[in-house]
């Protein structure tokens, strides 16, 4: 985001002569929930100036489109681009598109802007989506002309823009926000086949007209694969995976420091740390997204901004959407959520960049709508390693998994992780194991052996992947260290759990292959834990403790 002005480039916020305290200038407004960028401009609020992307789309190719996850500033960055089509330079004026446009005699010559949102419908009622199409159709009907209102729609939209642009003298531009909203919300293939075939007919225009046309830009959270608009635009450069645009949505590190420092301050003295500590914490929540394995990772911009307006960390993306879909995807496929966080979850960028509805395999779905980014790469097998980007997305989907995992819809009562985290820093084994055979108690126990063993180390991982927002917790194979280690300030823990077998077999297994030797000159105090559970008796049957490093 650029600064609006020159004089704000200084230092906003201001010390209280009593006590310290930053006070935030309110003249710097942050764009929370604004989308319209005439709206943002004239409202003053802070930008990060994108607009070097837009020069470079619009002078190097015609035809385009970008997957992101919601709320990441795709709707503001086309609702920038229509008011770039339609010359309106004095929304640009400070901006870095200004400078390189320069004295082109093409620049701010204005065009006729079709701009399709689909945004603001909800498309589980029959004929939807045809309402919302018609509904914009009758809107540039009545600037040029509704001869052909009584026909379907793509003969309506072809008469429109070939009228435009005869009209003008200038190709269209066609700008589509949101396009797999319809086919996301339908429920089931009868529904995603019915819009997929209706944007079919309505968008081919833009390949059959293609004369007239200008630009087009198209944005989603998904790319559907051969029910939707694709399959027949081949045109259309698919720039969600490429390196040059990898921070064309979303604020990188770099991107704060020079626009949010007065934000930062003004947080930080708020929560009595020091900006850096702030900063590092604004980093662990909320930045971390990659778009291409060399990309410059870029921060959530709606949990950043909405935690430098409230001074406040929280869970602002996540608790905006719950992700009932993914959970509901991951029980249908059975997929293994462990392979996230053992980083073993790989996948090929052609997988990343297509979905299909009726696909078993959830990622490529996890990684579009933004809870999986691309950690890592692969240059043999030219794949991703995924992740997650962040401690709001790791842990707000983790919670989300809980109840699949621990059945907490059948149990007497949620996971209270704040209590174990309580037992674990005063050393309080007992409450721990309640707590535990608690746990174990609610889980189902069906006949076959191989599905209790899963939800056997279910518990135990969620268990302790969710301690490790409050303390340090690891989950481990069973080859070379514990199954899980937690780390306090005054205790290390060494768990091993086994089932059907004996909790003093755990315990020599600890000690056995030296799991404590890491921690020989901690001066923590250390205690092994050997667990075991006991189908039979659907609980713990054995819970030994042995304190100290031999």
């Amino acid at each position: 985001m650029t600064h609006h002005d020159e004089g704000r480039r200084a230092h906003n916020s201001k010390k209280d002569r009593g006590g310290g305290v930053y006070v935030h200038d309110f003249s710097r407004r942050l764009q929370i929930g604004v989308q319209d960028f005439e709206k943002l401009r004239k409202m003053g609020c802070l930008y990060v100036d994108k607009t070097e992307y837009l020069y470079k789309l619009v002078h190097s190719g015609t035809s385009y489109f970008i997957s992101r996850p919601r709320r990441f500033g795709k709707s503001l960055f086309l609702s920038m681009l229509r008011y770039y089509f339609e010359g309106r330079k004095e929304l640009f004026e400070g901006l870095r598109i200004v400078e390189l446009e320069g004295e082109a005699a093409e620049a701010w010559e204005p065009r006729p802007v079709f701009y399709i949102d689909f945004n603001k419908k909800n498309f589980r009622a029959a004929q939807s989506l045809e309402e919302v199409l018609d509904e914009h159709l009758k809107e540039w009907e009545e600037v040029y002309g509704d001869e052909e209102r009584d026909s379907p729609l793509e003969a309506r939209f072809r008469h429109l823009v070939r009228k435009a642009a005869e009209s003008s003298g200038k190709d269209v531009v066609v700008l589509v926000d949101e396009y797999d909203k319809p086919l996301l919300e339908v429920a089931g293939k009868e529904g995603v086949e019915h819009n997929g075939d209706v944007f079919k007919g309505f968008f081919s225009t833009l390949k059959s007209y293609d004369r007239y046309i200008r630009f087009v830009f198209i944005t989603g959270v998904t790319k559907f694969g051969k029910v939707s608009i694709f399959s027949d635009l081949n045109q259309l450069d698919d720039i969600s995976l490429d390196l040059e645009y990898g921070g064309i949505c979303g604020i990188s590190e770099k991107e704060i420091r020079e626009n949010f420092l007065p934000e930062v301050e003004a947080m930080a003295s708020s929560r009595r740390m020091g900006a850096e500590n702030c900063l590092a914490e604004l980093r662990r929540l909320y930045d971390g997204y990659h778009f291409h394995q060399e990309a410059v990772g870029v921060y959530n911009p709606f949990s950043l901004l909405s935690a430098l307006s409230k001074k406040e960390f929280g869970m602002y993306w996540f608790s905006t959407g719950t992700p009932t879909f993914l959970i509901e995807k991951l029980k249908e496929t059975g997929f293994d959520a462990k392979q996230i966080t053992e980083g073993r979850l790989y996948a090929d960028k052609s997988l990343l960049s297509d979905y299909r509805y009726d696909d078993p395999n959830p990622v490529p779905l996890f990684y579009q709508t933004g809870y999986l980014t691309i950690s890592g790469y692969d240059e043999e097998f030219q794949s991703c390693r995924l992740n997650y980007p962040n401690d709001e997305v790791k842990y707000g989907f983790l919670e989300s998994l809980a109840p699949m995992f621990l059945h907490a819809e059948e149990s007497s009562g949620p996971l209270d992780i704040r209590s174990f985290v309580m037992d674990i820093r005063r050393g309080d084994t007992d409450s721990m194991r309640e707590r535990f055979a608690a746990l174990f108690a609610s889980l189902p126990y069906p006949a076959d052996e191989q599905v209790l063993e899963q939800n056997f180390q279910n518990v135990v991982y969620i268990v302790f992947m969710l301690l490790g927002q409050f303390v340090q917790a690891e989950v481990h194979g069973a080859k070379g260290r514990a199954d899980c280690v937690v780390e306090t300030k005054d205790f290390v823990y060494l768990f091993d759990f086994k089932r059907d077998k004996s909790a003093g077999e755990a315990l020599r297994q600890i000690k056995e292959r030296s799991y404590a030797l890491p921690y020989a000159a901690d001066k923590r105090k250390l205690l092994r834990i050997g667990v075991n559970f006991s189908p039979e008796e659907r609980t713990i049957d054995g819970w030994e403790v042995e304190r100290g490093l031999l």
